[in-house]
């Protein structure tokens, strides 16, 4: 529960139809099974007690007595879990029958929830048994509890001990109409659907059951646990594949094999889909309607988080989703440049070319767009500006590149010019100072800024997004351009990037001189390199890159405190990075991000890829002068 996690899980039993004694000793031991994996909400299927396919049978006293019984055992069992529970019954009330889907917790029924929508087609003739339920909360007297208990769809079950986490349930068919009940549910709070769902097995349904599900929780920003009726069913005319689904805002966290009975878990992340809905406020409107709010109670005690949380959130895992997210990028990459350069007018550009991996996706970002408006690639002038830091491979691979892209090639030596400054402004050349770095960094813009005049061009800026989140670009220098189409692209993404080109491209010498870009330190190259080689490597100054994009990532898009994204770091980078250095690296980037927000508050125009971005026009509208104290103390408390 610490962070806002919490373990879910969906149970299906194996039942006998029309035996609730059997079905309630065998969800109390799949109940104490769950709870002892740390699970604190646990659903079970649609009418699990009786078996979903007892047909008239329900119609029946001795098994609706039985049901009722079998129920009071279970909520007996549950006295001793510390859980929230969701068991499905037929439930009598004022002489009508209703599905139902009973609240357990700690030795209590807190309340039911009647389902809503009955279907009456196919195999399912629901309204023969049953009625709909009803919105507004009503009461049913129980002598076991020696109170009234609610009895409504328009509850929620919120935690005492963790105010993220609201339950509400809805049941099987109520979430396949075009209005659930589950959509007012999210907009009176409920941050968790339950689903207590019995259906069946058709060819294809498999496919769209995980669509549906996971549809709906993106469009709630919700957690949705979906437990599915399964082996034990009766199979006269249906058969019922036991399909649980745990998702969380759009994702499907834990699917369970399809004719298989068992246990599904899934980590769900309370806090995660708050902060989501504080970044939704046209949607998330208060409801009107009515809902009684039920507390319960959980320990509070740390998850033990077993869902998996990837060390490159930016990068998709599977090869063929990390392909079509790079062809996706590339094209959104192209298309802003292309509007701007017909805006414009404008049919030349200026890339400086360093032979590094921004400046390399950034001239292929504009050959690209040169294609798409049948422009040559003559008429990109590519330039590079050898200096101190300079090495021949660097130097070489920048030459090749624009070669084989067919760009034009200039060199300008800045040497000499940059002497002359040192000498101008009193700067000794044997100090290697951020005034001697700068001095180059400036001197380069100012020449692409010139040519750019001379040719009647645009500056193609290189910078990526997580150079500009820690600031590690020159203040009018390489920060300054005339459209920066790596601005909202991270550098764990660059490189794939790049990667996906020289894999796609076709040209076995170009895709040569790529691979060996991607084989080169990150480096500014603004100092003299040792024996040849690159001597200042970007990430043993600012950190690692990968540890970077992954606070960046979690600080932007989910506001979370530096505590949660340490364990979730620790978690992710555990085989890689020991814990101080991970904190180590914490500390820098809060410091840099909140030191160097006034770089960003004046950056050019450059299109937004993904979820996060450091536009100040859009995604991050940031005082400057904002203290990072709180932050940095949580660091230190750690």
């Amino acid at each position: 529960m610490k962070h806002g996690f919490i373990k879910t899980a969906a149970a299906t039993p194996k039942l006998r139809v029309a035996d609730p004694e059997y079905n309630g000793t065998e969800i109390i031991c799949m109940m104490g099974e769950a709870a002892g994996k740390g699970a604190k909400l646990i659903v079970f299927p649609e009418l699990c007690i009786t078996g979903y396919t007892c047909g008239d049978l329900f119609l029946q006293e001795p098994l609706l007595r039985g049901a009722r019984e079998a129920l009071f055992d279970i909520a007996d069992a549950s006295a001793k879990l510390d859980a929230l529970i969701f068991v499905g019954l037929p439930w009598e009330k004022e002489g009508k029958l209703y599905n139902v889907a009973a609240a357990l917790s700690r030795g209590k029924i807190l309340g039911m929830v009647p389902k809503s929508c009955l279907p009456n087609y196919g195999e399912f003739y629901e309204l023969r048994h049953f009625v709909p339920g009803n919105r507004e909360t009503d009461f049913v007297w129980l002598e076991r509890e020696n109170d009234y208990i609610p009895f409504g769809t328009n509850q929620i079950f919120t935690c005492e001990e963790m105010p993220g986490l609201a339950v509400a349930a809805e049941i099987c068919e109520d979430v396949w109409v075009p209005e659930p009940p589950s959509t007012r549910h999210a907009l009176a709070g409920a941050t968790v659907i339950v689903n207590c769902s019995a259906s069946d097995e058709t060819t294809g349904k498999g496919e769209y059951r995980e669509a549906l599900i996971s549809g709906q929780s993106a469009r709630l920003v919700c957690g949705y646990v979906y437990a599915n009726a399964g082996e034990g069913e009766s199979t006269q005319d249906l058969v019922f594949g036991g399909h649980s689904l745990i998702a969380e805002n759009g994702r499907i966290l834990s699917r369970a094999v399809r004719f298989q009975n068992g246990i599904i878990y899934g980590d769900l992340d309370a806090a995660r889909l708050l902060g989501e809905r504080r970044r939704m406020t046209t949607f998330f409107a208060k409801s009107d309607e009515k809902y009684s709010e039920v507390g319960f109670h959980l320990k509070a005690e740390e998850t033990r988080l077993e869902r998996c949380i990837s060390p490159r959130p930016f990068v998709p895992e599977g090869n063929l989703d990390r392909e079509r997210r790079c062809e996706e990028i590339l094209s959104i990459q192209v298309q802003g440049l292309k509007k701007r350069l017909e805006h414009t007018g404008c049919r030349q550009a200026v890339v400086g070319i360093s032979g590094g991996l921004d400046s390399t996706l950034a001239l292929l970002v504009t050959s690209k767009a040169f294609d798409a408006l049948s422009i040559p690639r003559e008429r990109i002038l590519s330039v590079t500006m050898p200096c101190f830091g300079t090495t021949d491979r660097t130097y070489r691979n920048a030459c090749e590149l624009t070669g084989k892209l067919g760009a034009s090639l200039r060199e300008v030596d800045i040497r000499e010019a940059v002497n002359v400054h040192f000498r101008d402004i009193g700067q000794d050349a044997g100090n290697h100072d951020v005034a001697y770095e700068n001095a180059q960094a400036r001197e380069r813009t100012q020449v692409l800024m010139d040519l750019a005049n001379q040719t009647g061009g645009m500056v193609i800026g290189t910078g990526d997004m997580s150079e500009l989140a820690l600031g590690w670009a020159t203040y009018n220098g390489d920060h300054m351009s005339m459209y920066g189409v790596n601005a909202g692209v991270p550098k764990t993404l660059v490189r794939h990037l790049v990667r996906y080109y020289a894999d796609t491209c076709g040209d076995g010498e170009l895709s040569g001189v790529l691979l060996d870009v991607l084989d080169t330190p990150v480096s500014p190259e603004l100092l003299p390199p040792e024996d040849g080689v690159i001597s200042q490597k970007t990430e043993d100054l600012v950190g690692p890159y990968e540890l970077h994009d992954f606070y960046l990532y979690y600080v932007l898009r989910f506001g979370f405190s530096p505590s949660k994204i340490y364990r979730l770091a620790r978690l992710a980078f555990g085989d890689s990075y020991g814990e101080d250095v991970i904190r180590k690296w914490m500390q820098v980037f809060y410091k840099r991000f909140f030191s160097q927000q006034f770089k960003r508050s004046c950056l050019p125009d450059g299109p937004k890829v993904g979820s996060v971005g450091v536009s100040p026009r859009g995604d991050l509208r940031m005082p400057s002068d904002a203290s990072a104290a709180v932050w940095l103390k949580e660091l230190e408390d750690l």
